[in-house]
């Protein structure tokens, strides 16, 4: 037991370590791109009324015109020593105060979302799966790929068109209770849904087709049995990593989303942050989706070892 907790221990510290380096890459690159890319955040804030006089004056109090490696720095002296991403450049409030105010949002909108579309692809694909070339499977295949081809903004717009505006069912904008949260949860759910029902269906037809399933089976295990205790749990493997990395983008990536229902979340505040050059927002906020994504990843790599337990660390 020490044993095994001794390498758990270890493989989590070197995927720590792993993400430390990540965000020093990331954070490098966002530097370098922002500083090139067109737009004076202190003319955005001033207007376009405003002299060249007050415009550079702003700027070397936001410190735009200091030197990018002194920025840079700047930046990671801050961050280290007092965990300070900066303050926002319209707000003037720190990053770490708007990020944490709309993270949880947009984190309950992900989870909304993924427990949707996890519940209904691995009920949906299995059964896919078990009625190969089956009218549900038919069905299921052309539901997949109308999943994947529609565009989430278009199908937010139609469920708002529809249960909002002519049905008037749910709210058509805003966060708050549960009615608020049932348009967009099902839109953000759409893509992951059917990216897990394919890859359920695929890997339980591989998974039944194996010598132990058959085996299984004529032990006089019940059709049920085999296939929930044998098949599903060795097939849920890969499924399990694509509803890490579906999780992780739908935290960090329902810009769409939380656009179309005006949802406060962390999405709607880059998409403010990038129309304004508010750099310290876009900064922050990207280097918490690096941490986002290195977490959860970290997270489905050692849930593997709760389905297949025979597997060492660093080999899932």
């Amino acid at each position: 037991m020490n044993v095994k907790r001794f390498a758990v221990a270890k493989y989590i510290i070197k995927r720590l370590v792993g993400l430390v380096v990540l965000l020093f890459l990331v954070s490098s690159c966002v530097f370098i791109m922002l500083h090139y890319a067109p737009g004076d955040p202190a003319l955005l804030l001033l207007g376009a009324e405003t002299t060249p006089a007050k415009v550079q004056e702003l700027r070397s109090n936001l410190g735009l015109n200091d030197p990018l490696y002194l920025q840079y720095w700047k930046f990671i002296k801050n961050l280290v020593l007092r965990g300070d991403l900066g303050r926002s450049y319209q707000s003037g409030r720190p990053v770490t105060q708007e990020i944490l105010s709309t993270l949880p949002i947009s984190a309950q909108l992900a989870l909304n979302g993924m427990i949707i579309s996890s519940l209904v692809a691995i009920i949906v694909g299995v059964l896919s799966a078990v009625r190969q070339n089956s009218l549900l499977d038919n069905v299921t295949k052309i539901v997949v790929l109308a999943g994947v081809s529609m565009p989430v903004f278009w199908l937010g717009l139609v469920f708002i068109a529809i249960f909002s505006v002519w049905l008037r069912f749910f709210p058509s904008a805003g966060w708050g209770g549960v009615r608020y949260m049932i348009l967009p949860s099902i839109t953000i759910a759409a893509f992951p849904l059917a990216t897990l029902t394919r890859l359920t269906r695929s890997t339980m037809l591989e998974v039944i087709r194996k010598p132990y399933i058959r085996t299984a089976r004529s032990k006089g295990l019940s059709e049920g049995a085999v296939i929930i205790r044998h098949a599903l749990r060795n097939a849920l493997i890969p499924v399990v990593t694509m509803m890490g990395v579906q999780f992780a983008i739908l935290v960090t990536g329902s810009i769409l989303t939380e656009t179309v229902f005006a949802i406060p979340g962390l999405g709607r505040l880059i998409v403010i942050a990038v129309y304004a050059r508010d750099y310290a927002i876009i900064r922050g906020a990207i280097l918490v989706c690096a941490v986002v994504f290195g977490i959860v990843n970290l997270l489905v790599d050692l849930s593997y070892h709760l389905f297949d337990p025979r597997l060492k660390f660093g080999e899932s």
